[in-house]
């Protein structure tokens, strides 16, 4: 399967990078095609609202920024896996952008499933971007292959590499 991977921690080396690159190492692994995109070094603007692309665009973004190199990705993945540090309730403003700038296209064509990876220092802070993936899924219709949460102790684990790995096994 065509797998995007979209990773939104400004930390290269930090716990969401590191199950982002743990997900694309076992889905390689399985003979999965993988592209993984830090989102965080992009410059990508949040929505306008100015509806162009539902009209005039024909579901092309009036702006011009780095998410000109995403649509291309997203619309040939089959999978898109989402991977965020949640630094205060739900999914960071890095990952925010890309989601809310994939209004104009509605659902990315080929996308059947979906994964979320998060990291934490908080407990109790996963609820609202857990809300927000549900939503997403059911709204496009897609299969939901799981969720992998690691907060302190958890983070950079075994345990925590094998629920990424038991995620690529729900492919």
């Amino acid at each position: 399967m065509n797998i995007l991977i979209l990773q939104a921690s400004p930390r290269a080396k930090g716990n969401t990078a590191w199950m982002a690159d743990e997900y694309k190492r076992a889905a390689e692994a399985a003979g999965h095609q993988v592209t993984l995109v830090n989102v965080s070094h992009k410059k990508i603007a949040g929505c306008l609202a100015c509806e162009y692309c539902h009209t005039k665009g024909n579901g092309a973004c009036i702006q011009k920024d780095d998410m000109q190199e995403l649509y291309p990705l997203m619309a040939e993945a089959e999978v898109l896996v989402l991977a965020a540090p949640v630094y205060y309730f739900t999914l960071c403003a890095q990952m925010q952008a890309p989601i809310q700038r994939m209004y104009c296209v509605n659902k990315p064509a080929k996308v059947q499933k979906m994964a979320l990876l998060m990291s934490s220092y908080s407990p109790g802070v996963y609820a609202g971007a857990e809300a927000e993936y549900h939503d997403i899924c059911n709204y496009w219709s897609v299969t939901d292959t799981g969720i992998v949460t690691a907060m302190n102790e958890e983070q950079k684990t075994e345990e925590t590499r094998s629920k990424i790995e038991a995620l690529v096994n729900n492919l």
